[in-house]
């Protein structure tokens, strides 16, 4: 079986054929591209879609974030075929279930987006040249400070995607305080050890509330996947004291560098 290579020839601004259509494809490092799909109006630019193509071990998955579908889920395809033309997958989706990108040349793709029988559209993008790219200077950022962008992962808009989670009442009714004290200071440990790890970037309690939410967590992962293996280790979850559930968030880049001054203010440890 061949090696699929990484798609890294996607790096660049592309235009769609008659369109103010854009895609933009950044290389964060060897194994991860991210990008976003966006259109032009007026010297304004209007998001419409958060894309990522990551490489973990022999996979490579493409995910999609559409804003205003799937609920704001992020959808993953999996890479199935990468020689002329590299093809994602995923046949559990409704739609779509194929995302292809053929290279025709380094400045033109084509890019076809179909079901399983491959019915869909297509469309060819040409790659946009530094002089090509209409950039209107009044959105620019003066301030723009590229070594802490890419240190921070942030995309072109300075945001990036995390797991937001919500903690609320378990179904464990257990009235043990030894067993209630044991799992809550498991539950302490574990967010102190993911701040360490710079996993988890916001942690706290909420008032109390008809829903019976208890918490929140900010968590500095890419996948609810990524986020449900992090509270394994929480044993307030795993022994039914908490509940977690989990959203995709997509929010500013800059945000963990608070962390710092947080441990600065505090007089008694938490």
């Amino acid at each position: 079986m061949a090696q699929k290579t990484f798609p890294s020839f996607l790096v660049g601004t592309w235009k769609i054929e008659n369109k103010e259509s854009f895609e933009k494809w950044d290389l964060l490092n060897e194994t991860t591209l991210k990008g976003f799909s966006y259109t032009e109006k007026n010297g304004e630019i209007l998001v419409s879609e958060y894309l990522e193509i990551s490489k973990s071990g022999k996979k490579t998955k493409y995910f999609a974030t559409v804003k205003g579908q799937n609920m704001g889920k992020t959808i993953a395809f999996v890479l199935t075929k990468s020689d002329s033309v590299v093809v994602f997958e995923n046949s559990g989706h409704d739609f779509p279930q194929k995302i292809m990108y053929r290279k025709i040349s380094d400045n033109e793709l084509w890019v076809t987006v179909s079901d399983k029988n491959n019915k869909g559209f297509a469309y060819k993008m040409f790659r946009q040249t530094a002089s090509l790219v209409a950039v209107d200077p009044s959105v620019m950022n003066p301030e723009y400070d590229d070594l802490l962008a890419n240190k921070l992962g942030g995309d072109d808009l300075g945001m990036k995607s995390y797991i937001w989670v919500i903690l609320k009442t378990g179904s464990n009714t257990s009235t043990d305080k030894n067993f209630i004290n044991e799992c809550f200071r498991g539950h302490m440990n574990n967010i102190q050890k993911l701040v360490k790890e710079e996993k988890m970037i916001v942690a706290g309690p909420l008032g109390k509330n008809e829903k019976n939410y208890r918490g929140i967590f900010i968590l500095n992962v890419k996948t609810l996947d990524e986020a449900k293996v992090l509270l394994q280790a929480d044993p307030a979850v795993t022994e039914g004291l908490l509940e977690a559930e989990y959203f995709l968030w997509y929010g500013s880049a800059a945000l963990p560098e608070y962390l710092p001054y947080a441990d600065k203010i505090w007089k008694i440890k938490p």
